[in-house]
């Protein structure tokens, strides 16, 4: 018998974006699959004033507290008025800077959103989701070569998000759909700098994902055969020979979270190096 679901409230603190805090909350909390936090994020927090504000919202909904704050003086801050209101907090950064301190020999420099900084890699990475942007679903198949990675699959198998996660990371990222019965470009073919994936997945997970999506009402569309399992194992069949014709990897994106999918594509790319 499952246990009725919880809730408890996750207050995340930081003097920066609160990305960080974000996904350390939430890779916490997921653990937990009967409790589901209900989150308060509090960005760009970076002065008492500012500080005082969000301990009003916190006594108003009392939770676990996660902060990332690099000035010492708002840390003790925290730490004193969690201490007095009874409720738990962690900084999530500072057991990881006083790691880097002891191995380094050097403190931090305790820099307000360093990792946001606008340097060469931040461009890089506006310039990888431009060039994904431009090339999403087949677009501009003639620049295949000036792709880092390719992504190749039938309709629904997330090449568009994962092609997106990657260019946030740097990798400039084009992906193709694949239809039945219609060769691939031949630039693709050709192309000898990217490593070209081909995402796929069952037919029961495709059809499911069709299903549940909006379809509009296009002129000659065949919503039946679109969402049709036979029809989607043929599409399948056909995007797995042409893989294996020209020896491209496969990863089955089934029971896989963009991220993972992500993941499993920059493994390949470094064994490909």
């Amino acid at each position: 018998m499952n246990k009725p679901q919880s809730f408890f409230h996750l207050h995340m603190i930081s003097d920066a974006t609160g990305e960080t805090l974000l996904a350390a909350g939430r890779a916490a909390s997921a653990q937990y699959k009967d409790a589901r936090a209900i989150e308060h994020i509090y960005p760009l927090i970076r002065n008492e004033k500012q500080l005082m504000k969000v301990f009003e919202e916190i006594e108003e909904e009392p939770g676990i507290i996660l902060y990332t704050v690099v000035d010492q003086k708002l840390a003790r801050i925290i730490d004193d008025r969690c201490a007095s209101m009874g409720l738990p907090c962690v900084s999530v950064l500072e057991p990881v800077l006083t790691v880097f301190q002891s191995y380094l020999g050097t403190p931090a420099g305790r820099r307000v959103g360093a990792q946001h900084v606008l340097d060469a890699d931040y461009f890089r990475r506006i310039d990888a989701l431009n060039f994904t942007m431009e090339h999403d679903d087949g677009q501009l198949p003639v620049d295949m070569d000036d792709a880092d990675v390719v992504l190749i699959g039938i309709s629904r198998t997330s090449k568009t998000p994962t092609s997106i996660y990657l260019a946030n990371r740097g990798i400039k990222t084009a992906n193709i759909p694949v239809v039945l019965d219609v060769p691939v470009p031949d630039s693709l073919i050709k192309a000898r700098k990217p490593l070209i994936v081909g995402l796929i997945a069952t037919a029961e997970r495709i059809s499911h994902i069709r299903q549940n999506r909006t379809l509009g009402n296009t002129t000659g569309f065949e919503g039946g055969t679109y969402v049709d399992r036979a029809s989607i194992t043929e599409e399948l069949a056909y995007a797995r020979k042409i893989c294996t014709r020209y020896n491209w990897p496969m990863i089955d994106v089934s029971r896989r979270s963009i991220e993972e999918t992500a993941a499993a594509i920059l493994a390949l790319r470094n064994k490909s190096r």
